[in-house]
């Protein structure tokens, strides 16, 4: 088998070989090159000692060099190249203690996680595969290189990697492998909110977002997000549904784009339904204010996971506003917007559609012509240059200080009020206009 290695990889290799050392393209990227995928990183490893391939490439960093990990640079691009390894004792279920050098590769991809993943290869020897991972890229199959309890039990992360494999690549996770994660999917508890965050997103913005089922199934969300296996137990049975929350979240991911805050809004866009849950005396489920509540756990699940405030923050707003519905009137469009946020309204819209589309097919079609309706009006809209912000009004805070009036409390009020007015009449949004109004306001305030 021939893999296409780029000019840069292909020189690394020969720079190790020609001074008398083995060197593979190894893991990941020799997978997704047989996938025939690009991939993201090019990660080398060799039989040269960390000092020897320091002394062979004239500029290198040290990545993590105790690990034996070396990263070289040509033209400003770093490649990682790594001394075959032995691991160690793990002690923490993420680390090993130490790690023992060897000369064999054999000994070095046998560490690996899956078998997908212990691939080695160079233009020179072709394809090193020991464990079968090409038989399985061809069967589709997740499957650990050797005892998965041994694998899990150094790695507690390879647990959730097993099911962020299966659901980027469309596989299925082989049956022992699969028996050992529910046996152990505990251990996770163990390893970080950011790596548990990494393999979530990773998880998330994959082609199966909807694929968290099979963690839910197996344990893992019941250590890393217990509020989704609550949605899971939670019905709802109402005229405008069909499945259970859990089963609309699942079907609301499939239909939104592949974007972090889109998939995470839609994952985490119903988490308060359990809990503001109300049984009528029909027996049909209602969940009244879940959406103030959903948007707080956003606060709190995010925060545990350790994610960055920009993203909190505008998963918050979409979850938050999920359930507005607003007039379908340029007023009720230019309102919406101001409420939800001039930079998210385009993707609220895309939220709702995708939580229309994981209802009952009942109420899709009247609520997705109003969904079309509401897009016309917001294109007419931003045609026009409407005002749907304080930002975006004919005067500033400053300005009003400038005419005269205080800065305070009162002067927050006043342009509440003056974009109040310009939501309602967009032709009102001028410079002098506004500055009479603010003027007049403040002097009626003040009799």
């Amino acid at each position: 088998m021939k893999l296409l290695l780029p000019e840069k990889v292909k020189e690394i290799l020969k720079q190790l070989e020609a001074n008398g050392y083995e060197g593979f393209a190894v893991g990941g990227c020799v997978r997704d090159s047989v996938l025939g995928r690009i991939p993201q990183d090019w990660d080398i490893t060799t039989s040269a000692m960390p000092e020897e391939v320091k002394r062979i490439f004239p500029k290198t960093f040290d990545t993590g060099i105790e690990h034996g990990t070396v990263t070289v640079l040509l033209e400003k691009e770093g490649f990682e190249v790594t001394t075959y390894r032995i691991d160690g004792e793990y002690e923490d279920s993420r680390h090993p203690k130490e790690v023992q050098f060897t000369s064999s590769l054999v000994q070095d991809l046998q560490r690996r996680d899956f078998t997908i993943n212990a691939m080695a290869y160079s233009d020179r020897t072709g394809l090193v595969d020991e464990f079968e991972g090409l038989e399985d890229l061809k069967r589709n199959v997740i499957r650990c290189v050797g005892d998965p309890e041994e694998r899990f039990g150094e790695d507690a992360l390879r647990i959730l990697r097993a099911v962020r494999f299966s659901a980027q690549l469309g596989f299925r996770i082989e049956k022992n492998t699969e028996t050992a994660i529910s046996r152990l999917a505990p251990a996770l508890q163990k390893i970080s909110a950011e790596r548990i965050q990494t393999e979530l997103v990773k998880l998330m913005i994959s082609d199966h977002p909807d694929w968290v089922k099979k963690a839910y199934e197996t344990g893992i969300t019941a250590v890393i997000l217990p509020e989704f296996d609550r949605l899971m137990d939670q019905p709802q049975n109402g005229s405008h549904h069909i499945y259970s929350v859990g089963e609309h979240t699942l079907v609301a991911l499939k239909n939104i784009r592949a974007d972090k805050v889109l998939r995470l809004t839609m994952l985490l866009h119903d988490m308060g339904k359990p809990q503001m849950s109300r049984l009528d005396e029909k027996g049909i489920y209602h969940f009244r204010g879940h959406a103030a509540c959903s948007a707080q756990m956003v606060k709190t699940i995010m925060k545990r996971l350790k994610f960055d405030n920009d993203t909190m923050n505008k998963v918050y707003r979409l979850v938050l506003n999920h359930s507005l519905y607003p007039e379908q009137s340029p007023e009720g469009v230019r309102r919406a917007v101001c409420q939800v946020g001039e930079d998210l309204f385009p993707e609220f819209l895309q939220v709702k559609r995708a939580d229309t589309l994981a209802q009952h097919p009942g109420v899709q079609e009247d609520k997705l012509c109003y969904l079309d309706e509401l897009e016309k009006i917001y294109q007419s809209i931003l045609e026009r240059g409407d005002c749907m912000s304080l930002k975006a009004m004919a005067v500033t805070g400053k300005d009003l200080i400038a005419a005269g009036l205080k800065p305070g409390r009162e002067l927050g009020v006043i342009l509440e009020m003056l974009l109040d007015d310009v939501l309602t009449h967009p032709e009102h949004n001028r410079k002098e206009y506004l500055l009479e109004r603010a003027l007049n306001y403040a002097a009626s305030a003040a009799k």
